[in-house]
């Protein structure tokens, strides 16, 4: 049995849970995320935890029970507490900022790149080199900090590019073999 799909997901205070045959919604502070989970798998609420429970134990039920419970726990917390993720932006004139709603790096390019978060996502710049991208949907926001790092991934001889934070480079000698 999937060790993961077995645990209980707690639902917080101010968070409701509407459980309608196989779409969930979770309202909470933040926001409402509703998802359409497949047939193979249950969602139960008794009284203020969610359980999923595979509905027999067919091969297509065991390999979504885990992935189900996990999706629903993400829904659970994002509504409750949101998800980021850090970018941090390496480079001599590499910088990132805010205008409206779009973010803008100046990576290295001859013009400034422009990217535009999808709805529900916020964007945030520090020092003109982190990048704080917030959100709900844990899902969304992942990708959204991978389509930025995408812009400009971080090179393995001098380790300039987008990254995330706390990403280690390995970096490479270069020609002449030097540090």
């Amino acid at each position: 049995m999937s060790r993961i799909g077995k645990r209980v997901i707690p639902i917080p205070a101010k968070v409701t849970v509407a459980i309608d045959g196989q779409n969930v919604s979770v309202k909470g502070p933040k926001g409402e995320l509703s998802r359409i989970l497949p047939a193979e798998v249950l969602v139960e609420q008794i009284d203020a935890s969610l359980v999923v429970k595979r509905r027999d134990e067919s091969r297509p039920a065991r390999e979504r029970h885990g992935l189900c419970r996990t999706l629903v726990a993400n829904m659970v917390e994002g509504v409750s507490q949101g998800f980021q993720r850090r970018l941090e932006i390496q480079g001599v004139g590499y910088r990132a900022q805010v205008q409206g709603r779009n973010l803008v790096l100046n990576v290295g390019y001859s013009i400034p790149v422009q990217i535009e978060p999808p709805e529900g996502i916020q964007v945030a710049v520090e020092n003109n080199t982190n990048v704080i991208i917030s959100g709900i949907d844990k899902e969304i926001v992942g990708n959204t900090a991978a389509k930025i790092r995408a812009v400009r991934p971080p090179e393995v001889y001098k380790g300039k590019g987008i990254r995330y934070a706390g990403e280690v480079v390995r970096r490479k000698a270069g020609k002449s073999g030097k540090k």
